[in-house]
C-alpha cells in the first residue's frame, strides 16, 4: 500500500519548487489511482537516461507536475534508489506531431536532492535551459520553419497566412521586429500576421531592403519546401512587391 507521507512529502515539494522556478509555475499532484494519467506521464517523460531507466524498472506510484505559464511541464517523480531523493524530467508536449521530434536530443532529467531550495537551482541552472532548447527546436520542426544563417534570413509560410523566421543573430532580429515580427519568447520564432496581405508584403520588402543594408539575405520559403529568394528593390507601384503566397484556400483549412 502506498504511504500517505510519502504522497505529502512529493506534494509540498513540488509545490515548494513551483513557487521557486524562474517565471510562473503551478503544482499539480496525481495521487495513487489515476492510473491512466500516471501511464501518460510515463510516456511523456522526455529522457532516455536516468528517468527513463528508473521508469522502466518502477513504474510511477504517484507523481508531480509541474506546469509553466507557456504550456511546458516538468515531472517530478521518486527516485527508488535507497536515498532520500527524487527525479525530474522534462515532460514532451502533447499536441506537437511525432515528426518534430526528429533530429532533438532529449533534454535528459536529472536527480534531486531533499531540499527542494537547492534543487530550484539545480532545476534552473540544468534542467531548465536544455528542456528550453530542446522544445525550441521540435516547435520549429512543427512550424516548418526552415533554418536561417547568419547572412540569410528564410520567411516561412504558415498554414493560417502568416509569415515566420528564425533569425540568427541580433541584428537580423531587430530588423523583425522592427517590422512587424512578433517574437516568441520561447521558441525564438519571429511571426509576421497575415491578415492584412498588403501590410505584410509591404513588411516583407521592408525587412529585405533593412536586411541587405546589414549585408543579410532574405528568402521565402513556400508549403512545398521550395525556397525563392526575395527581391529588395522597391516596387512599382502596381507590382506585387514580394513573390507572391499560396493562396487562401490552400493556406488556410474550411
Amino acid at each position: 500500500m502506498h504511504d500517505h507521507e510519502e504522497s505529502e512529502r512529493l506534494a509540498s515539494y513540488a509545490d515548494v519548487l513551483a513557487g521557486e522556478l524562474p517565471g510562473t509555475w503551478t503544482s499539480t499532484y496525481h495521487p495513487p489511482g489515476h492510473t491512466d494519467d500516471l501511464h501518460e506521464l510515463t510516456d511523456r517523460a522526455w529522457d532516455m537516461d536516468l528517468v527513463a531507466e528508473s521508469l522502466a524498472q518502477h513504474p510511477l506510484q504517484h507523481a508531480a507536475v509541474l506546469t509553466r505559464q507557456d504550456g511546458a511541464q516538468l515531472l517530478v517523480a521518486e527516485r527508488h534508489d535507497g536515498r532520500d531523493s527524487l527525479l525530474a524530467a522534462a515532460l514532451a508536449p502533447r499536441s506537437l506531431p511525432d515528426e518534430a521530434y526528429q533530429g532533438v536530443g532529449e533534454p535528459n532529467g536529472i536527480a534531486l536532492g531533499d531540499d527542494p531550495f537547492l534543487s530550484a537551482q539545480q532545476i534552473t541552472r540544468d534542467l531548465l535551459p536544455r528542456y528550453d532548447a530542446a522544445l525550441a527546436q521540435v516547435r520549429h520542426h512543427a512550424a516548418g520553419v526552415r533554418p536561417s544563417q547568419p547572412d540569410r534570413v528564410v520567411l516561412t509560410w504558415q498554414p493560417d497566412g502568416s509569415l515566420a523566421a528564425s533569425p540568427v543573430g541580433k541584428v537580423a532580429a531587430a530588423v523583425l521586429a522592427a517590422n512587424g515580427f512578433v517574437e516568441d519568447q520561447h521558441s525564438g520564432i519571429h511571426r509576421l500576421s497575415g491578415e492584412d496581405t498588403f501590410a505584410q508584403a509591404r513588411a516583407v520588402r521592408e525587412t529585405g531592403q533593412a536586411l541587405k543594408a546589414q549585408g543579410i539575405d532574405t528568402a521565402l520559403q513556400h508549403p512545398s519546401g521550395r525556397i525563392a529568394t526575395t527581391s529588395t528593390r522597391p516596387a512599382a507601384p502596381s507590382a506585387t512587391p514580394v513573390p507572391a503566397a499560396p493562396t487562401a484556400s490552400a493556406r488556410r483549412s474550411p
